[in-house]
């Protein structure tokens, strides 16, 4: 049997169900197909500014469930994850679990994810770091903050420290990464780069250093250095702020 990307039909309560009129198959309740073009001219009129997560999230379902009201899946979604960023980075299993998601849905959701830190990419590949720092910063938010896993990413840069590559390392647990020194100082020669800057979130939200990422800066930056290589910066990302190795001292 071929695999199908209709979405199992949402759990409605009782009431909900007996709103919901029986129509031939394909055809939409005209009070759904009437609150989905009045969203729609919301969101054109008014920008994302003027709806709040929940609705945000319900036109990006609109084309992942096209015949079912979409609202109680949306406002089930930000209940179990918090807001729209921690909705869009959750990974396809924990979605899974949510009454109502199926593939269609996943697939939708990972899409706007994935054109998301493509477009906050495109503002700092290619360009200098030091006069974009707010762009890098920006980036890094937007590909690391809401993780439910530690990640390790470095920014590989050349001598006019333009930004030549940005490539995840390793991916761990809710609080642990193992980075190898050997490994970046090696994929920084391959790449030809001339420095580096370190980034790894914290999923916890806090991004205070431990002991660990300040013992394992010291042993890149040595590593770095033997080779000819400017270790800038290394930064952890949390929920909603950053601490630089470089601003604290920590470098």
């Amino acid at each position: 049997m071929e695999p199908s990307f209709d979405e199992s039909p949402l759990p409605f309560g009782a009431d909900e169900i007996a709103e919901i009129p029986v129509l031939p198959a394909g055809r939409v309740p005209s009070y759904m197909a009437d609150h989905r073009r009045r969203l729609r001219e919301r969101f054109l009129a008014g920008g994302p500014d003027a709806m709040p997560d929940y609705e945000l999230l319900e036109l990006a379902l609109f084309r992942a469930i096209p015949r079912q009201d979409v609202k109680p899946l949306a406002r089930r979604l930000i209940e179990v994850f918090g807001d729209l960023n921690h909705v869009l980075a959750a990974p396809p299993p924990r979605l899974n679990e949510v009454a109502g998601v199926g593939p269609a849905v996943i697939c939708e959701l990972k899409v706007i994810e994935a054109v998301a830190h493509r477009m906050a990419r495109a503002r700092v590949i290619s360009r200098p770091v030091i006069s974009g720092w707010e762009q890098v910063l920006d980036y890094c938010r937007t590909v690391m903050a809401h993780r439910d896993t530690e990640q390790f990413r470095i920014l590989f840069l050349d001598r006019r420290n333009v930004l030549i590559a940005d490539e995840p390392q390793a991916r761990g647990t809710v609080d642990h990464v193992p980075v190898y020194p050997r490994e970046v100082v090696k994929r920084a020669l391959e790449l030809n780069a001339s420095a580096l800057i370190l980034v790894h979130n914290h999923p916890s939200g806090d991004p205070t250093p431990s002991e660990a990422d300040i013992r394992m800066t010291g042993q890149i930056e040595l590593a770095a250095r033997a080779l000819g290589l400017t270790l800038h910066d290394h930064l952890v990302i949390g929920k909603s702020r950053e601490t630089s190795f470089r601003a604290e001292g920590l470098l």
